[in-house]
Parts: C-alpha cells; structure tokens; sequence
C-alpha cells in the first residue's frame, strides 16, 4: 500500500505532463501543415483530455471520474474513426 503522499505527487506529476502533451498537441493543430496532421492532433487531444480525467478520478479518489473518461475515449474513438472515412473520401476524388 503507497502512501497518499506518494499517490498525490504521482498524480499532479501525471496531469502537468498530459498538460504539457496537451499544448504541443494544440501547437501541431494549429500549425498542422495537412488535414492529416490536425486530424490526430485533435484525436490526441481528446484522448489526452480523457486521460487528465481519468488522472484526476486517481487523484481525488473519486471513481466516478473514471466512467466520464471511458466515454470521452469513445467519443473521440467515434471522432476519429469519422475524421479517417473523411479523409478517406475526400482522397478519392468523391
């Protein structure tokens, strides 16, 4: 068993790292050069917002976090599997 000490720090060490993977995501949104690169830029950064959520349901010892962070990883699962047949179509010429 860790103690809470050592629980809280992993926590806040995990969400200012996903915050930093936040802000470089959101700067290859931005500057993205082709649709593709703002494409997973925005899936990465709905899968990191799910994942700050999740961090922070591990922090607050608050459960009920975890099942909004389950259905931001599908929604932006869906999002993306969307995006990818865009793309897809847009390729083509149809």
């Amino acid at each position: 068993m860790t103690p809470p000490v050592f629980d809280s720090l992993a926590a806040q060490v995990a969400l200012s790292m996903t915050v930093v993977g936040l802000v470089l995501a959101v700067v290859r949104l931005i500057l993205g050069p082709s649709l593709p690169d703002r494409v997973v830029a925005l899936d990465l950064i709905s899968i990191l917002v799910a994942a700050a959520t999740a961090i922070y349901a591990f922090g607050t010892d608050q459960a009920i976090f975890l099942d909004v962070a389950i259905v931001l990883a599908l929604i932006a699962f869906l999002g993306t599997v969307a995006f990818a047949r865009y793309v897809e179509m847009r390729g083509r010429g149809d």
